[in-house]
Formats: C-alpha cells, structure tokens, sequence
C-alpha cells in the first residue's frame, strides 16, 4: 500500500529540514493566470515554492508537474515532481485551480477590467527664481482607470501643449496617474486651463489658474476698500448720532402753556389796566362775572361783555 503524495512530499521535505546546520525554511504554493486584453485566460501558472524559490511547476498540457529549479535543488525537485506525479490528489488540485480561474476571469473581468473611474485633476504653481514672473505650472491627474489619457495645456483658450510624452505610473490599486508641467509668463488677466480628456468623462475636466491681480492693482483695491469702509463706519456713525438727539412724539413734547392773550385783544385794543384773566377762564369764575354786563370799575378804560376764552396752542414735532 503506498502512501498518499501528500505525505510523500511532506517526507521528502522533513528529511530535507532534518539535516544539521539548516535555518528556518518556508514552502507555499502559488497559482496566478495571466488575461488578454478581452478577458480571456492566456495561461495558468501552478508552482510549488521553497524559500522564495519556485520548486515543482504545473504543465496545463501534459497534466503533470515538472522541476523548475536548475540550481543546487535541481535533483530534490524532480523528487519532489515524481512524487507529486505518482498520485493524482495534487494534479486535480491543480486542474481545480486552473477551472476556478477560468470562472473568476468571466465573472469579475465586467467589474475589473472594464470598469471606468474619472481622474481627479489639480493644478500647483511654483514661481521660478530669477525670472520676474514666471512660473512652473504643474497638472496633476490621478485616480483614472483605464491608463489612456490625454491632457491638455490651454492659455487663454487655445491650445499650448499636450502631455503626449507624459510619463503613466500605476498606483498599486488598478488605478494610474500621471502629470504635465508647463512654464509661463503671468500677466495679469491670462487664464492657464489644464484640460483632461478620459473615456470615463462625458466632457473634458478642465482646471484653471490664473496670476491674480498685479502688485499695483492689489494696493489700489486695498486702498479703495478701506476708503469705502471708512465712508460707510462714518455714514453709520452720523446716522446714529442724528436719531439720539431728534425729539421724539407725545404728550408734553410741545411747549407748555403760558399766559395766553383773549382773542380780539391784540394790537387795536387799548392799553389794559394789567394782567386780567378772561371772563370765565379759571375753574371756579367769581359770582357776578358771567355773560351779563360788567359792573361800573371807575375812570379808565372799559371793556365790553366778553364769552371769550384763551386758547392754548400746542405744537407737536
């Protein structure tokens, strides 16, 4: 009765390890299979490892394993191959592998593969010394999958340079990355736009920059706000004060009563003997001093039978 292959080679590696003076060892088996650009598998790779080392390696035609060190293991691989060929455990393991790649390539190769993820774009300026006003423009573009790109330099809207020989670099996540520069000459009022065109993008992503306003310029705006703050800190200011002092309406905002003259006795009338009250003016008038004639006062100046009152004028702001 012969042992199973597995135990066969799991003894060929012991009596391997079991001589004196070996380190720490590691044995691991890979399986990868390479697609073509329509998703199809173009190979399959089934190899027994040793030490980083590949040991025993699958051929999908014949069915069976082969050495695939030509170094110092060269003799313990095919050992190692023969055993594994005597049984056919690992050789259907193998083909297991082989099948399984086959289904994974068809069923994620829509998601994979075919799948479009926009780029992201950002443009950074870095002034160059020695030379007034110009300025290193660089345009970042990254995160876009599949690799084809085209990107753009425009200024002022026509075009200034392509990113043609730009170099593609992959960032370990099926995604790419790559970036355009371009030297300038800032004035005041150009407009750089770095435009990106990708296959997931229905338009071209555009980025713009532009030199900002000129030193002069910037002093006369600064200048021009502050002035219009201050007209308007001192506009309110003025407001204010101007609604404190106004009077506002209500009882007693006019002035108050005074002695008030009866009517008809201005300018005309005759000098008076002094200060009188007018018939019927005080709350409680004095018996005698209604509306009938007045009683005989002597010499002097006479006044007629008056139903007069005096009159308080008030004003209201």
């Amino acid at each position: 009765m012969h042992p199973p292959p597995s135990l066969g080679v799991l003894g060929v590696l012991g009596l391997a390890l079991s001589c004196r003076g070996t380190g720490a060892f590691l044995v691991h088996v890979a399986s990868s299979c390479p697609l073509a650009a329509n998703g199809s598998a173009l190979a399959f790779d089934f190899t027994l490892v040793f030490n980083k080392n590949p040991l025993v390696c699958y051929d999908p035609a014949a069915q069976r394993f082969v050495p695939c060190d030509w170094g110092l293991l060269h003799n313990f691989a095919g050992v190692v191959a023969y055993v594994l060929n005597n049984g056919t455990a690992w050789v259907e393991r193998a083909e297991a592998r082989r099948q399984a790649c086959r289904d994974l390539a068809a069923r994620f190769w829509a998601s994979a593969a075919l799948r479009r993820t926009p780029p992201q774009v950002r443009i950074v300026p870095v002034p160059l010394p020695n030379t007034p006003n110009a300025v290193l423009l660089t345009c970042h573009v990254w995160g876009f999958y599949p690799a084809e790109v085209t990107v753009l330099w425009l200024h002022n809207g026509d075009v200034v340079a392509t990113g043609d020989t730009a170099k593609l670099l992959p960032n370990g996540d099926w995604t790419y990355q790559t970036q355009v520069t371009l030297t300038v000459t800032a004035k005041a009022g150009d407009t750089f736009t770095c435009s990106v065109q990708h296959a997931s993008l229905n338009r071209p992503l555009r980025k713009r920059w532009g030199p900002g306003l000129s030193p002069g310029l910037t002093v006369k705006v600064a200048v021009a706000a502050v002035t219009m703050t201050l007209g308007l800190v001192v506009f309110a200011a003025g407001t204010f004060s101007y609604c404190r002092q106004a009077p506002g309406p209500g009882p007693g905002s006019g002035p108050g009563p005074g002695p008030a003259s009866c009517p008809g006795s201005g300018p005309g009338s005759g000098p008076g003997p002094g200060p009188a009250s007018c018939p019927g003016s005080g709350p409680n008038p004095a018996p005698g001093l209604g509306s009938g004639p007045s009683p005989d006062l002597g010499p002097g100046p006479r006044f007629g039978p008056s139903t007069a009152t005096c009159d308080h004028v008030v004003t209201t702001l």
